[in-house]
């Protein structure tokens, strides 16, 4: 998968969140939920900007387990809205939820490679 491509999934990542959110109904637990998951659900989009630019390997390094970090947030809280069912259509938040699994995955091994390039 090349650069372009990631950025693309991150944004649709963050595109579904937005529309996650705006779907959730005004009950408190629900605007709660909203707002974390559209900080966390949004910002690795924005993150892999700054990793793309990154002055150094372990830069690098630091801007990817910032984007794992906000994803395995974002991951999480789908999970709770998906079991207090705080969304209608329980189908795009298990999407949502899929699509973040294997974001972090992606993230994950891209890591690990750059700590393989750094002790070479």
């Amino acid at each position: 998968m090349t650069p372009q491509e990631l950025e693309d999934r991150l944004i649709d990542f963050a595109v579904s969140i937005v529309r996650i959110t705006e779907k959730m109904s005004s009950s408190y637990a629900s605007r709660y939920y909203a707002n974390q998951l559209l900080r966390s659900g949004a910002s690795p989009a924005l993150n892999y900007g700054e990793a793309r630019s990154a002055e150094s390997t372990k830069d690098f390094i630091h801007k990817v387990n910032i984007i794992i970090k906000e994803l395995r947030e974002s991951f999480i809280c789908l999970k709770i809205i998906e079991l207090t069912n705080l969304h209608s259509d329980m189908s795009v938040v298990q999407s949502a939820k899929s699509e973040c699994n294997e974001l972090i995955s992606i993230f994950v091994a891209s890591v690990n490679t750059a700590k393989n390039k750094l002790e070479k």
